[in-house]
């Protein structure tokens, strides 16, 4: 089936107003407490942080691991061959399809923490294994959590149950596009019409935003810190702001031509490329080392998931990581599944779930093992080779570590680099063009406000990074504070999705 031009109206007509008042005003604000005075932003935003990780983590971690069990439920009933979206024939082939649904998760973090967090949980293990750090002991329990943080839970949570919500909703019955609809099954038209879908929106797109403005921040403190170690460029604020600006070029233009050209075309450019990476250093790095560690480390990650999803031992770790990451990936939540339902018409609810909730898991923790698994296999041969680098969670410098000691390190460290821009580019697209749908009245908005959310958040990014790394750290902690309201727009699912699949299989059947 040939792609669906992307048509758009001219100019802001169309726009929700009150959500954009919301929304603009809130950034604004932000950023404007943050030039003032940084360090009161920091209290306000610490003081929140443990406030919803104390209140919410146990909510959350249920929530994350009801949806991921139901999704399953519901992918094995026969029901689940329903297709969605009003098209006999999916838009888009299987390669596609995954590659936009991975690229917009994976992101920067993706490459960043899959080298960072398995050698952080090495040298310093979760406290529910109870091994000794920086021992060859604390390998499979490291890659084990690793893979429980960015597994499972955290990709189910995206767009399992809330995506066969949102396509029903919307290509069946014909209701907004927008997080407000997954109220509908409470509310009804009040979710739709009222204040509190007003409420709803604004809350899971200044979640979105915040998850946003973190990685492309950061990218720019990353890149800068990699041209500094690998080519001498000075690591400094004009540098940063050079690389921000061509990222928001790249992810602009590529919102505004659509799903069906610039989001497509750089998510498969970076699936080749990162396919490419870690072929290489699978079959050039620790081979049998990696293979060894993916399924001992997959299997103590399974045998260990429902008391690992659970734990509550240790509450300060929790909030300093589990709870981070599902905060995280739950502010995501409703604009992911947005972007899902968009690409995913023509697509059986069972097809949904598995490559959400299960392929792109697998796929995404066999990435941990090749990146982080090498780094821990490069430390325990040589310690300090790593670890050293690693000091000061440097996320970046951990990458550098793990890619300079490989063959042809020079040139495989540059490519990781740009790997990593191109996953924040192929976030900031995806979530340009849902964040310009959640404020607009269809799901082809126009270009001008495709344009100024692409743009908003690049500068955003750029007067927090004009603050120091502080900034930026702060708002991936208020990250946490959104993802409060955002759990409770999430909960209909949990009831909705099954109730949904159920129908329409009884419809069809008819």
């Amino acid at each position: 089936m040939s792609a669906v031009p992307e048509v758009r109206s001219g100019g802001f007509a169309g726009v929700n107003k009150p959500v954009f008042a919301l929304t603009a005003g809130f950034i604004a604000l932000f950023c404007l407490l943050a030039l003032a005075s940084l360090d009161t932003l920091s209290a306000w935003v610490d003081a929140g942080f443990g406030w919803s990780a104390r209140l919410f983590g146990l909510y959350w971690q249920l929530l994350l691991f009801a949806t991921f069990v139901i999704g399953i439920v519901i992918a094995i009933m026969p029901a689940s061959r329903v297709r969605l979206g009003n098209l006999a024939i999916p838009e888009f082939s299987v390669f596609q399809w995954g590659s936009m649904i991975m690229c917009t998760l994976l992101a920067g973090g993706g490459v960043f923490w899959a080298a960072g967090e398995p050698m952080a949980h090495f040298l310093y293990p979760a406290p529910y294994f109870g091994v000794e750090g920086k021992t060859a002991a604390a390998a499979n329990p490291a890659l084990a959590q690793a893979f429980l943080h960015w597994g499972f839970l955290a990709w189910a949570i995206l767009g399992s149950l809330t995506t066969i919500m949102l396509m029903h909703y919307h290509y069946d019955k014909g209701l907004p596009l927008a997080p407000r609809t997954l109220l509908y099954p409470l509310f009804g038209d009040r979710a739709i019409k009222g204040p509190i879908g007003f409420v709803a929106d604004a809350s899971c797109i200044l979640a979105v935003v915040a998850g946003t403005v973190g990685p492309i921040g950061f990218l720019g403190l990353q890149v800068s810190y990699g041209l500094d170690n690998l080519f001498g460029i000075p690591d400094g604020l004009g540098s940063q702001i050079l690389i921000i600006g061509g990222l928001v070029a790249l992810y602009t233009i590529s919102a505004i031509t659509g799903v069906n050209r610039g989001i497509k075309i750089l998510s498969q450019f970076n699936i080749i490329l990162g396919f490419a990476l870690l072929a290489f250093i699978l079959l050039a790095g620790p081979t049998a080392f990696i293979l060894k560690s993916f399924f001992t480390g997959l299997g103590t990650y399974v045998a260990n998931f429902v008391p690992m999803a659970l734990y509550r031992g240790d509450t300060g770790w929790l909030g300093w990581w589990t709870v981070f990451f599902w905060g995280w990936f739950l502010g995501y939540g409703p604009l992911m599944a947005m972007f899902i339902a968009r690409v995913s018409r023509g697509r059986s609810a069972r097809a949904i779930i598995i490559m959400v909730s299960l392929v792109a898991p697998l796929v995404t923790n066999f990435w941990f093992t090749i990146v982080g698994g090498t780094g821990i296999a490069f430390e325990l041969a040589d310690p300090g080779s790593v670890s050293s680098a690693f000091e000061g969670f440097n996320l970046p410098a951990a990458l550098l570590a793990i890619t300079n000691q490989l063959p042809a390190g020079f040139i495989v460290s540059v490519l990781f680099l740009i790997l990593t821009t191109v996953f924040v580019a192929t976030t900031g697209d995806s979530m340009t063009y849902v964040l310009s749908v959640a404020m607009s009245n269809n799901d082809h908005p126009a270009t001008p406000v495709r344009i100024f959310w692409g743009v908003a958040m690049g500068l955003m990014a750029l007067i927090l990074i004009s603050l120091g790394s502080g900034g930026i750290s702060k708002l991936q902690s208020f990250i946490v504070v959104t993802a409060v309201p955002v759990s409770l727009v999430l909960l209909p699912s949990l009831w909705d999705a099954f109730r949904i699949v159920r129908r329409l299989d009884a419809e069809q059947r008819a």
